[in-house]
């Protein structure tokens, strides 16, 4: 494995990690750290954040500390430094005492170039301590953002992790994420490096992603549909909790289709299963949390489905930004109601977090429900949230279909007059019957019947009427209780538009034109290229299970793709394929071309 310093960039990336050069962004960054100072980086999904540490850890030599967020990331990376001959390690809760003290020996004895760790491992007096007598030459912070959306709340120790400028004064630190607005990368510059730093950020745009909200209705229902619109291709299905996640995968599953479940709950091992079925069966839906994503590098997913409102525009570019990294057309669709805002909006007000926080949570929120209510180019309003300018995109729901914007002025005023008139208590179902004269019980029993609002609305449909209260929530006429059973209440904007100095323009609820997809990925490969790749993915599972790793850290998905293209017959050829090291060519290169030289005969 690899022990000793190199002296090139371009050497370790070509020699290690089996790659022909740089991709932007890579470079300026692995070039601060190396002269010495802090940077912060904000790469897409996909364009290769890792290596930016990676590279120069393997330069510096001595040891590199690489903060990481989840357990199953931590370890995937490290498997994934391993097969590359990298010597790495992780120390971490999942880890037997026996298997973390060999690690800290590995590292103590200077063996390890890079050492994983969460931020509540690392931020500990004995664990500070015993690092500052090793020769600690970089500190990565992956996922960085976490600084800041998780919140001490959630991840104190994330907040503590201002203490390393002050322990590691003279090592360098550079802090990594997919995902930060201005405010976000405020927060990490201020409380990680505490002065100026160098900043590095990408283009945020991934215009190979189309962009479709759909309002929310019988959500299984619209899962199944917009799946099997899908055929022949893979995508993720993310969830709100844990039971919703097995919910949604049961529910494709007795339509046909090929589903799993992944959330944190599960064992490592089910997840481990499921992870591996998803990167190498054809066809396959992964329904999960959050807690699937990082890391993964699945370059055929189709689509990106979300079930539930994420909680930002920051977490949504970067779930959806799982789709679609073989630069080919990808879809993210979200489902939208007002049960979503008030979820979120509840998440918000329960965290045990100061009002300060809460209040940048809230403009998230409200940055999140204004994108899905845009009345202009989605693209356009994500990309401006994150700084970008950019013209209309011709691949979202709202450039293909444009919004047609109608004045309802009348029927929100009819709206916010039931509300008043049943005292500011109930929800939005209730509120419905109540305008469209609902004779239900529970309005009969409160003897409401009588009031002036009943039936008033009873032209408007329900689904119509639904959209009209969800928009006037997310223009700020109504409010949420989000502490009690999500009660409507007019504002003080609300009560300007009963005194008829405010209009209400609201954005009918019709379902977007598709636009006709092209064919799926698989006409990209010649069916004998296709079947090999087949077999390609057969053999990564069988090493990767032998391994007990996930089928990705073998060889990504484009790395087979290059395979069943070129078809290198020896192992020079081989090791010209992209994401081919020195090391994973000795492991495996004999047994792919193998397999590749026999397939070539069988179809001769």
């Amino acid at each position: 494995m690899t022990s000793t310093p190199l002296t090139s960039k371009i050497e370790v990336l070509q020699e290690v990690f089996g790659f022909a050069a740089f991709r932007p962004g890579q470079e300026a960054a692995m070039d601060a750290v190396l002269a010495g100072r802090n940077v912060l980086s904000v790469m897409p999904t996909g364009s290769g954040k890792s290596l930016c540490f990676q590279v120069p850890a393997l330069m510096l030599g001595g040891l590199t500390v690489v903060v990481s967020p989840l357990v199953a990331l931590m370890q995937d990376q490290v498997a994934a430094l391993r097969l590359a001959g990298v010597n790495a390690d992780t120390i971490n809760s999942s880890r037997s005492r026996d298997e973390n003290v060999d690690a800290w020996r590995r590292a103590t004895a200077g063996s390890t170039r890079l050492l994983y760790l969460s931020p509540e491992r690392l931020m500990t007096e004995q664990m500070l301590a015993a690092l500052t007598r090793l020769p600690v030459k970089l500190i990565a912070v992956d996922e960085a953002h976490c600084i800041s959306q998780w919140g001490p709340a959630f991840r104190p120790d994330y907040e503590a992790l201002s203490r390393l400028r002050d322990v590691f004064p003279r090592v360098p630190i550079m802090a990594l994420t997919a995902t930060a607005d201005e405010s976000t990368r405020g927060d990490i510059v201020a409380r990680l490096f505490g002065i100026t730093t160098q900043q590095i950020v990408l283009g945020f745009d991934r215009p190979n992603i189309s962009l479709t909200i759909a309002a929310k209705g019988e959500w299984k229902q619209q899962l199944v549909s917009f799946v099997k619109s899908h055929p022949g291709q893979s995508g993720i299905v993310y969830c709100l909790s844990r039971k919703k996640t097995e919910e949604a995968a049961s529910v494709l599953v007795a339509h046909g289709i090929n589903a799993l479940a992944y959330h944190a709950g599960m064992t490592k091992e089910a997840r481990e299963a499921s992870q591996n079925s998803f990167m190498t069966e054809p066809y396959t839906v992964m329904a999960a949390t959050i807690a699937f994503g990082m890391g993964i590098d699945k370059a055929d997913v189709r689509y990106v489905f979300h079930a539930d409102l994420p909680s930002s525009l920051e977490s949504y570019y970067q779930e959806i930004g799982r789709a679609g990294r073989d630069g080919n057309a990808a879809e993210a669709h979200m489902l939208f109601g007002a049960g979503d805002i008030r979820m979120r909006r509840m998440f918000i007000e329960q965290e045990d977090s100061n009002e300060d926080r809460k209040r940048r949570e809230r403009q998230r929120l409200a940055a999140m429900i204004g994108y899905c209510e845009a009345v202009t180019c989605r693209r356009r309003t994500l990309l401006a949230y994150f700084g970008e300018d950019a013209q209309n995109c011709g691949n979202c729901d709202v450039c293909i279909n444009p919004v047609a914007l109608t004045d309802a002025t009348k029927d929100a005023c009819l709206a916010a007059d039931a509300i008043l008139q049943t005292g500011e208590r109930y929800g939005a179902l209730h509120i419905i019957d109540i305008l469209r004269g609902a004779e239900t019980e529970k309005i009969t029993t409160a003897g409401q019947c009588d009031l002036p609002a009943f039936g008033s609305g009873a032209a408007r449909r329900k689904e119509d009427w639904r959209t009209i209260i969800r928009q006037m929530v997310a223009s700020g006429f109504l409010d949420q209780d989000v502490a009690g059973y999500g009660g409507l209440s007019v504002t003080e904007d609300g009560g300007a538009l009963l005194r008829g100095e405010r209009n209400f323009l609201y954005r009918p609820d019709i379902a977007p034109k598709r636009k006709d997809r092209a064919t799926p990925a698989s006409d990209e490969v010649t069916h004998e290229q296709s079947a090999l790749l087949t077999e390609l993915k057969k053999l990564r599972l069988h090493l990767a299970t032998e391994r007990r790793l996930p089928a990705y850290l073998i060889f990504s998905d484009k790395t087979l793709l290059d395979m069943a293209r070129i078809a290198p017959r020896d192992l020079h050829q081989f090791a010209m394929i992209s994401g081919v090291g020195a090391s994973k060519l000795r492991d495996f290169g004999t047994l792919f071309v193998d397999l590749i030289d026999r397939h070539a005969q069988q179809t001769a």
